[in-house]
């Protein structure tokens, strides 16, 4: 199955980068580059992680990774990343569902 990510998940991923390389820009990239691989991942086991509570009804899941969130969506002809978010972040406000 194939994974594709929204216009908001790869403006996160680019605002992860700009974050990590205020301190290390070597590892911003590669950090950004793993947690990408991490969500194409996701069609290996789609079903492999939970609803996010509060989120069922939208179906919406969420696979953690170092910390990070990436919110996705299994549809019948591929996985959907809505936002891939940071510690801390507010769902409500990421998803804008609620």
């Amino acid at each position: 199955m194939k994974v594709v990510l929204s216009t908001r998940a790869i403006a996160d991923l680019a605002d992860i980068a700009r974050f990590i390389a205020r301190d290390n820009s070597v590892r911003s990239t590669s950090f950004v580059l793993e947690l990408r691989d991490t969500a194409q991942r996701l069609a290996d086991m789609p079903h492999g992680f939970p609803l996010v509570p509060r989120y069922e009804r939208h179906g919406i899941r969420r696979r953690s990774w170092k910390g990070y969130g990436i919110l996705y969506s299994i549809l019948p002809d591929r996985i959907f990343v809505h936002r891939i978010i940071g510690p801390g972040q507010d769902y409500d406000r990421a998803l804008g569902l609620n």
